[in-house]
């Protein structure tokens, strides 16, 4: 190492130590006035969608316990989460929904929408068990499906979500249905079957722009995965241009740019996405690459949010925090056990990866032995994942 980079890494070590200081010893403001605007959610009030907003609103005021108004309100409230990136629109639909969330048997619309809410908190097993309710009143609510399978899969058991999946071959067209499987078969060593059916499925005259955007991410995930590099940049570039905005979209497109050191587009992509956090993460990864000076106020930025999650109870971001606690803090001891708490929860790709690459930083081979037999056991195709487990192998010799 030479004499200016030691410099500067002491510079940034003693920076980052500041910051943690910060947080760990900044007192929580706690506003005594209730007319004080502390901050206002993240989307243009005068759009159309924020005057249907206000008048669902002006319409529930008058009677707070009216179901159908209840369940459009937080409805849109949960859209504007997945478009938005910010987790405080889910708060706003758990409160419209205050009248039925503590009941033990809420009428399905309430309880359909207590589940997606709880699924966005990644409480899994708890939003299945509402879905099974909901399921147990109505066998056909093809929405309760298809998000019960996407559950499952998360958790990676593919057996029950391929199981949840195939109601939906008479509930819904055949394209979810298609789309279902081929999310599964992508994950379970199935890549290029379920690259061609989910092409075919991009050619349905009747796909709505969600289903383009799900379809279409799903076929760059597989691709970027098995090493196509043109096919899935085309996926997300794509779908991109259209202006369909979704956080998953970009956080995806986000994490194929950066594995091909395409840090300035990264930049580009989500620097005006900084509100959520998975987002701001992978912007700040970027600034790293690229020495900019936004990176040191972004780490600082996330140092403080995981800190409050962590305060709050909650374990949404516990990947990232991983992420950032081995890629941007460079500690991979602390790194571990946060990708292992995270690896009890859901079992995706991007699990995996943080999992091996904190297990191989910190000299820890076997607590890589999950996601090894995991690999095995699905037949699952990801190159990056099977470099990894190979130099886990290597190492454990």
């Amino acid at each position: 190492m030479n004499g200016s980079r030691f410099i500067m890494v002491l510079a940034w070590m003693g920076w980052l130590m500041f910051c943690q200081t910060l947080v760990a010893s900044g007192e929580p403001f706690r506003p005594t006035d209730d007319r004080l605007v502390l901050e206002r959610l993240s989307f243009n009030p005068t759009n159309p969608v924020a005057r249907e907003i206000r008048a669902l609103r002006s319409s529930l005021a008058k009677n707070p316990r009216h179901l159908e108004s209840a369940v459009h309100l937080a409805t849109r409230y949960i859209e504007l989460s997945r478009s938005e990136g910010d987790p405080r629109f889910l708060g706003q639909a758990e409160a419209i929904l205050a009248p039925w969330w503590q009941q033990s048997n809420p009428p399905p619309p309430a309880l359909l929408l207590r589940a997606t809410i709880k699924q966005n908190a990644h409480e899994f097993d708890s939003a299945l068990v509402d879905l099974d309710e909901v399921l147990s009143m109505q066998p056909s609510n093809a929405q309760a499906w298809l998000t019960k399978a996407s559950i499952l899969t998360v958790q990676a058991n593919y057996d029950d979500a391929r199981r949840a999946c195939q109601p939906l071959a008479r509930l819904t067209g055949r394209h979810v249905f298609l789309a279902c499987l081929a999310d599964i078969a992508g994950a379970t060593g199935e890549s290029a079957k379920s690259q061609i059916v989910l092409r075919e499925l991009l050619d349905h005259p009747r796909l709505s722009a969600s289903e383009r955007v799900w379809i279409s991410v799903m076929l760059g995930e597989i691709a970027a995965r098995t090493g196509d590099a043109q096919t899935a940049d085309r996926s997300f570039s794509e779908i991109l241009k259209t202006g369909v905005k979704n956080q998953y979209l970009l956080g995806t497109y986000a994490d194929f740019l950066l594995d091909r050191g395409r840090h300035r587009d990264v930049v580009n992509l989500l620097q005006h996405e900084t509100r959520a956090d998975g987002l701001l993460l992978r912007l700040a990864i970027a600034e790293q690459a690229l020495n900019l000076a936004s990176f040191r106020d972004h780490v600082a930025t996330l140092i403080s949010r995981f800190a409050a999650s962590r305060d709050r109870g909650t374990n949404v971001h516990v990947r990232e925090e991983a992420r950032f606690t081995l890629v941007l803090l460079g500690n991979p001891r602390q790194a571990l056990p946060l990708a292992q708490m995270n690896w009890k929860v859901q079992r995706e790709p991007a699990d995996a990866r943080i999992l091996l690459e904190s297990a191989l930083a910190a000299g820890n081979r076997d607590a890589a032995k999950p996601v090894l037999d995991w690999l095995s056991i699905n037949h699952v195709e990801d190159r990056r994942l099977q470099h990894l487990a190979k130099l886990v192998q290597q190492e454990s010799r």
